[in-house]
């Protein structure tokens, strides 16, 4: 009877498995010949009035490499304190929080930061687009890098303090370097989560159609401006949205790819 039930779980899984696999096949294929379709190489040379997108892949570069700015040192700071400073219950909550964190609705945290940031300064703006991207890298960081350190053997935390080290110094350069690749992995998939967010800019920085540099008013988003074209009743803005999808979607792939290439070589 066990063997049965095991050989029917087993089929399920497949089955299971199969499916997911062909309603992303399905997705993917669509995208890239919608996609490929529009796509031209002037995309990168005019901004959207224009008919281009580059702008906005500026725009999207800026706004996720700020959040990473602020997220970035954040996530490992908090990260670092959990596993070799935290004892107790300020550990458990900074882990709890950080979980929860991360199972929060990404239309959520742009309420928060439209509720704190947006409405107290007037207006919206790329800061406040880079803080609610922030805030969604930030509970990554910190679970990606308590995990990577608790994969670190102690002895070598003692070996470092017994030559005479300070316990910073041990973290810093033995505990850190030692566990460097997988932070930086957990680091460009945190990154890759926050490049195609729509929501929380929907309410912090919306887009805007020219190419500016001002991160104090509304500022370009390939992700809403996606939204934006998809709901013109022009054609050419939807082939335009489709270009758009499928770049994003190749920048999102190339950096989880990167992510898993640095885990499976790493040295």
């Amino acid at each position: 009877m066990r063997l049965v039930l095991n050989k029917i779980f087993l089929a399920l899984s497949i089955l299971s498995a199969l499916i997911g696999l062909a309603f992303l096949a399905w997705i993917l294929t669509t995208l890239f010949l919608k996609g490929l379709s529009s796509f031209h190489f002037s995309l990168f040379l005019n901004d959207l009035v224009e008919g281009g997108l580059r702008n906005l892949i500026i725009g999207q570069l800026i706004l996720a490499g700020l959040a990473s700015l602020i997220g970035i040192p954040i996530g490992m700071t908090a990260g670092i304190y959990i596993q070799e400073y935290g004892r107790g219950k300020y550990a458990s909550f900074i882990r709890d929080l950080s979980d929860i964190m991360m199972s929060a609705p990404s239309i959520v945290i742009g309420a928060f930061v439209y509720a704190v940031v947006v409405v107290p300064t007037g207006g919206t703006s790329g800061y406040a687009g880079s803080i609610a991207l922030a805030i969604m890298m930030i509970p990554v960081v910190i679970n990606t890098t308590d995990s990577m350190l608790s994969l670190v053997p102690r002895e070598l935390r003692e070996a470092g303090i017994a030559l005479g080290a300070s316990k910073y110094k041990v973290i810093i350069d033995i505990v850190i370097k030692a566990a460097k690749v997988g932070i930086m992995t957990g680091i460009l998939l945190a990154f890759a989560r926050i490049i195609g967010e729509t929501a929380p800019l929907l309410f912090t920085s919306e887009t805007s159609n020219y190419f500016t540099l001002n991160l104090s008013e509304s500022f370009p988003s390939l992700t809403v401006s996606i939204y934006d074209l998809a709901n013109e009743p022009e054609e050419s803005s939807r082939d335009l949205a489709w270009a758009a999808s499928f770049i994003l979607t190749v920048l999102v792939l190339i950096i989880n790819l990167s992510g898993r290439y640095i885990t499976r070589n790493k040295k």
